[in-house]
């Protein structure tokens, strides 16, 4: 079955192939005509290419001058000529959909393609790539072709953009022809590289302006993701938010660090390891309400204790230091589960990292309130046309489709791939493996073979280096900590004798060149060292543990044999190893222990390698199910944030807010009388509260009080209240000119709009964390979820409503500078992290005198100024 379903899919693909060949031979007839031209003559294709597109020609028509264009502008700046598979990736790029090409295909020069052709129509083509280091390097590396072809290429960075300026001199080396801009002109050139994260960022922060001219994104056109699986895949389940620090204290923390270690596993909690989940027993629950004095810790009344016990319970069982995180200078720093990375400044959600910090026994921060969140899955979605790059999709290809409509296309090779796969070595301990792998990789020092080394967490690479140094073995142990300095030693990392020891992505983006890399060196010289290394078999890779997805694997597989160099790799497993104890790896272990097997002998059992293979299978399933189970969920926050930052959008943009505002006020007053007059029976009608609500909203007449309510009927009632409210608001109109109160109308939307949105996100981070015992009942948590959403999204939308109105008519005309002083900006300089994101806080500025966190609101709510503006201050 497995095999004529690949043979189907790989058909499938041949036939995607086909169809770009014909695309490709046009492009390729093209270049003598395009070698021919002059400097001049080749910019002035961009100008000529745009033009016929403005009278109605397409992308499609316009593709293959565009990439000959590319092609040449490449020979000439860099020396380097598209072969036709980055013709082809650069054809699938534009379709909008995910090339693979492997290792060495030259995936940075393919984008080039794509991003000039898509960057013709004025709206901006983004390059997303996973660090600021590849971002920064991909800018000086293309921006030469995009120079020679008229078109302006940014960059941004964490907190700073730069614009590419051949004449631009820096006295740093690293931003050599990088002249800093505004991030605004950043995304106003034609093209842009970025990471995912800066991109995400600046998407809510520009939702989270107080004037068009604080925005600085253009319409989301296209978009190239490179890595693809590593942003839509790994770090899909990662939101990006912005947030400011909450009241809550944090003492709980650390009394929960001291009580949970008193629990004993098995007896108070119990761990499902494949879920990552921990739960605790009778008696657990009952130890702890002891400790706590709490008669019952699951009563609602104690909803944040059980949500501080389960953190805390979290921390100390499933969370281990130096694999899941390190501590660094006071602080703790996440690791990077599929990279290694260190992720510097990134913190888990919802109390999580506050109670590792506890159990570290380190300073606990304060939580955070969300101001604004957004996915990876969700921020990528908003673009009109996605494409992506990789050189592993093919496993991941379901996924792909079905979270995001993307079609995966496997590019052939330039040159036949001759790399030997080999087959796993299976030790019973981890104890035995590391040995073996120590003893190999000594054998291959010996005669000068390099090797790649990949480990998955730092703790590994760090002991296997320490029993390298035992050997006397020199080699180099990269955590991925610095991108661009990694990046230098995974450059070298294919020359004679080099022995690198590397978490597994570090130094991804970064080719490994046979006998290292040629630049500053006598060819000669590098050509001797190359042939060695390649009559030596070519960079022997080492992976020292399978991941739970097999994608993963092949990354590291594919540091080898680029090109069609030689290569080999061999993975090297034990029982002891987390994939496969989960999924039995003990009673097999206990198996082999009995049949008397020797330990440091390695097993090549087809039974064991099809047992690794069908655990991978198995756990790619089960997170691939939770990552869209979680879109389904993220889907319905995602619907509500539509439609605030499309009423954001059109307050800024000038949309008439006086109309808007009188139809909010004649709603509410409407909505007033009708529930307080519902009754049939006048008796029951409560004419004291309808007076108090409509007195809270506006100032009432005598005639408007409630004896002479009693004598109207509803409809007069609500007649008479919209009239008035009218009135006074033409009067409002005269106090404050109508200038200045379409400039309040603004901010005052704005203001509504934006702090109930932040209480609305964390009613429904509480509604999603809580749905689940729905399940309990017999009802689908999903179900029930959208079901209460639209109900709290039409609550706040009803309380947008009574906010605006009743802030209407309690303005007070401004002082001077104070009205400006409101419309001030809220633009973060740039994001800082946490809650398993990014976070930025966003910064708030009175233009005039400093504004004290007690005193009225320069905006004129009535509210003191720490609850309304400087709510995010």
């Amino acid at each position: 079955m497995l095999k004529l379903l690949f043979g189907i899919l790989s058909g499938s693909n041949e036939r995607e192939i086909g169809k770009l060949r014909p695309v490709v031979g046009r492009t390729n007839r093209l270049e003598p005509a395009f070698q021919d031209l002059s400097n001049e003559a080749l910019r002035a294709k961009t100008d000529e290419l745009r033009e016929r597109l403005a009278r109605g020609a397409t992308l499609d028509d316009l593709l293959p001058e565009a990439f000959a264009a590319v092609r040449e502008a490449a020979k000439r700046t860099l020396g380097q000529r598209h072969f036709d598979a980055q013709l082809m990736g650069g054809i699938v790029l534009h379709q909008g959909k995910i090339a693979e090409m492997k290792t060495g295909e030259g995936k940075t020069l393919v984008a080039t393609l794509p991003l000039y052709l898509n960057a013709l129509m004025d709206k901006g083509s983004h390059l997303v790539t996973v660090n600021d280091y590849l971002a920064k390097r991909d800018t000086q590396w293309m921006g030469p072709i995009y120079h020679l072809l008229g078109l302006q290429v940014g960059c941004l960075q964490h907190e700073v953009a730069y614009l590419y300026d051949p004449e631009a001199e820096q006295e740093n080396p690293g931003l050599q022809h990088l002249r800093p801009c505004s991030r605004r002109e950043a995304y106003q050139a034609d093209i842009t590289y970025g990471t995912n994260n800066e991109f995400g960022f600046d998407y809510l922060r520009d939702n989270m302006a107080w004037d068009l001219s604080q925005r600085v994104q253009r319409e989301l056109t296209y978009a190239i993701v490179d890595e693809v699986d590593n942003i839509l895949i790994d770090e899909a389940r990662t939101p990006l938010i912005v947030s400011g620090p909450a009241q809550e204290s944090t003492k709980l923390y650390s009394t929960l660090a001291r009580l949970v270690p008193r629990l004993v596993r098995d007896a108070d909690y119990t761990v499902e390891e494949k879920e990552r989940v921990v739960v605790l027993t009778d008696a657990g629950i009952s130890r702890l309400e002891q400790w706590l004095k709490l008669p019952n810790i699951y009563d609602p009344s104690n909803a944040a204790m059980s949500h501080y016990i389960e953190n805390a319970l979290k921390a100390q069982v499933l969370f281990q230091r130096d694999r899941d995180y390190v501590v660094r200078d006071g602080e703790v720093v996440i690791v990077d589960e599929f990279t290694g990375r260190l992720m510097q400044g990134r913190r888990y959600s919802e109390g999580l990292h506050q109670a590792i910090e506890a159990k570290e026994g380190l300073h606990v921060r304060q939580e955070s309130i969300t101001y604004a969140t957004i996915t990876l899955q969700n921020y990528f979605r908003l673009y009109g046309k996605l494409g992506g790059m990789t050189g592993t999709a093919a496993t991941e290809a379901e996924e792909f489709w079905k979270i995001y409509k993307l079609d995966v296309v496997v590019i052939p090779t330039h040159k036949t791939m001759i790399r030997q796969d080999e087959n796993d070595f299976v030790y019973l301990s981890e104890r035995a493996k590391f040995n073996a792998v120590a003893e190999e990789i000594e054998r291959a020092y010996k005669r000068q073979q390099p090797v790649l080394l990949g480990t998955t967490s730092i703790e590994k690479s760090e002991r296997l280096s320490e029993q390298l140094k035992r050997r006397g073995v020199p080699h180099q142990v990269l955590n991925a900590k610095h991108h661009e300095k990694e990046a230098a030693i995974v450059a070298q990392a294919g020359s004679l004798g080099a022995i690198t020891v590397a978490t597994n992505m570090a130094g991804r983006g970064t080719d490994i060149v046979l006998g290292g890399k040629p630049d500053d060196r006598v060819p000669e010289e590098w050509q001797r060292e190359h042939d060695s290394v390649v009559e030596l078999g070519g960079l022997y890779v080492i992976g020292t543990e399978r991941h739970e997805a097999r994608r993963i694997d092949n990354q590291l597989r594919g540091r080898s044999g680029r090109q069609g160099d030689p290569g080999i790799s061999r993975f090297y497993v034990s029982l002891e190893d987390d994939l496969i104890r989960r999924f039995g790896g003990d009673r097999v272990k206990k198996i082999m222990t009995w049949a008397g097997l020797d330990e440091n002998v390695p097993i090549q059992a087809g039974l064991v390698s099809r047992a690794i293979a069908s655990s991978q299978v198995k756990v790619e399933a089960y997170n691939f199910d939770i990552r869209k189970h979680l879109v389904e969920y993220d889907d319905v926050i995602n619907r509500h944030r539509d439609v605030i930052y499309g009423e954001r959008r059109k307050i800024l943009e000038g949309a008439d807010l006086r109309a808007n505002i009188l139809d909010m006020i004649e709603s509410e007053l409407r909505r007033l009388v009708g529930s307080l007059t519902a009754s049939r029976d006048r008796e029951k009608w409560n004419l004291e509260a309808l007076e108090k609500e409509l007195q809270a909203i506006l100032p009432l007449p005598d005639g408007l009080r409630k004896e002479r309510l009693a004598e109207l009927e509803p409809e007069e009632m609500a007649e008479a209240l919209v009239a008035h409210a009218k009135a006074l608001y033409q009067e409002r109109e005269r106090q404050f000119g109508e200038e200045q109160l379409r400039m309040l109308e603004r901010l005052v939307m704005l203001r509504g709009i934006d702090a109930l949105w932040v209480e609305h996100l964390t009613v429904m981070q509480n509604l999603r964390e809580g749905i689940g015992l729905h399940a309990y009942g017999q009802r689908d948590p999903l179900v029930m979820y959208k079901r209460e959403a639209h109900q709290k999204f039409n609550e706040l939308l009803e309380r947008i409503q009574h906010d605006i109105v009743r802030t209407m008519y309690h303005l007070a005309p401004a002082q001077d500078g104070v009205a400006s002083g409101a419309s001030a900006a809220v633009r973060s300089p740039g994001p800082s992290v946490m809650a398993g994101a990014l976070v930025a806080a966003p910064a708030t500025s009175t233009g005039g005198r400093k504004v004290g966190r007690n005193d009225p609101c320069p905006c004129g709510s009535g509210k003191k100024y720490k609850r309304c503006h400087g709510v995010a201050a």
